[in-house]
């Protein structure tokens, strides 16, 4: 009687439960590129494909905050922005915050968003929060353009402008904020799984986090105007950034170095937090949503 021959297979991948505490796993990611690409033109191409405007509604409100901003907080209430035109100030702001806000809620509602597909296919859960936040680069690039349209128009109207040296490190400004919001995004993605109450606050509390974060308003002005709550704006890693950015593109306020320090601290722990948070919740969340 013959023995049937030891046969031996080499696997091309190999799905294992993750064991690890904390596993960001670049490798894996790496290996499904084509996929997180795919992601990200579904991500600019979709959003608005069947609207009248279409990629319009880019402009439309940054452009229409802005001058909501500018009737209200510099025109009624008086909210100086010295040399700066108080329009250019306000976009400024605007610009930089749409950007946290669209990578904070399209992160959020990662497993919400995507049960279907995670229950029937494997990929690195990871590249769906990574797809909203690259594929928002695109929507801020494009108002990031307005911003410039702007500020040249100002500028030949006379308008006092000029550059920082700092806005060489604009970039990595930018970079910072979609990692604050990529590491929000993932960790209340996890908590909607078991309490949909969150999806509900995150609209509120985006909303009253812009009122916290310097975006209509110097940094220096709550400060001087009210003391005592000052420290809901020093404490907030957001407004440094906001205020930074202006200084870069503006030239006006100042640069807090001791606060971007701190702000690049709650980032990085803000992230790897909401990080750990969303790799243990991958494992079990379809018994949930």
């Amino acid at each position: 009687m013959n023995k049937p021959e030891n046969t031996s297979s080499t696997w091309l991948f190999e799905i294992t439960p993750k064991n690890k505490f904390f596993s960001l796993n670049l490798k894996e990611v790496w290996q499904y590129r084509d996929l997180l690409f795919l992601f990200v033109k579904r991500d600019v191409i979709t959003v608005y494909k069947q609207t009248v405007l279409g990629p319009l509604w880019y402009l439309i409100q940054p452009l229409f905050t802005s001058v909501t901003f500018t009737i209200i907080f510099n025109n009624v209430a008086g909210i100086d922005t010295g040399i700066v035109p108080p329009f250019l100030f306000n976009l400024a702001g605007i610009t930089v915050w749409n950007y946290f806000t669209a990578c904070l809620t399209g992160t959020s509602d990662t497993f919400k968003a995507n049960a279907a597909i995670f229950g029937k296919v494997y990929f690195p859960r990871i590249i769906t929060p990574l797809s909203v936040v690259i594929s928002n680069l695109v929507k801020f690039g494009i108002q990031f353009l307005i911003f410039i349209g702007f500020y040249i128009f100002y500028y030949f109207q006379g308008a006092d402008l000029s550059l920082n040296g700092l806005v060489l490190f604009f970039p990595l400004l930018i970079v910072i904020m979609g990692i604050l919001g990529l590491g929000l995004g993932m960790l209340i993605s996890a908590m909607v799984t078991k309490y949909r109450d969150f999806s509900h606050l995150i609209g509120f509390g985006i909303q009253l986090l812009m009122y916290l974060s310097a975006v209509m308003y110097p940094m220096e002005l709550i400060k001087d105007k009210l003391p005592s709550y000052g420290w809901l704006v020093e404490f907030n890693p957001l407004a440094y950034i906001i205020e930074t950015a202006r200084f870069m593109l503006l030239n006006v306020g100042e640069v807090s170095f001791l606060g971007l320090s701190y702000t690049l601290v709650v980032t990085i722990a803000v992230f790897f937090i909401g990080l750990l948070v969303f790799n243990k919740t991958e494992k079990s969340f379809i018994d949930t949503v």
